[in-house]
């Protein structure tokens, strides 16, 4: 039962998230967790390969040139 309810529980919390995510104006997206280091990691493009990063508070946003390839998210379980 407990396992059921983790499961429903998951799939409740990606469908509330993929009504967000789809309205991003990307074609792909790559998403890493280091639970460990508690970051998160939204790439756009692969290899990333950022010229510029650009920091604000707890939130790394890559870039080449102007267009943003990926984002990093400290203490992301605290968001």
């Amino acid at each position: 039962m407990a396992t059921r309810l983790k499961a429903e529980t998951f799939i409740k919390n990606c469908i509330a998230i993929a009504s967000d995510i789809v309205k991003l104006p990307l074609e792909h997206m790559w998403i890493d967790y280091d639970r460990e280091a508690d970051v998160l990691y939204l790439s756009f493009r692969k290899p990333q390969r950022a010229t510029k990063t650009v920091e604000t508070d707890d939130i790394l946003i890559r870039k080449d040139n102007d267009k943003i390839v990926g984002i990093t998210i400290l203490n992301a379980s605290s968001r």
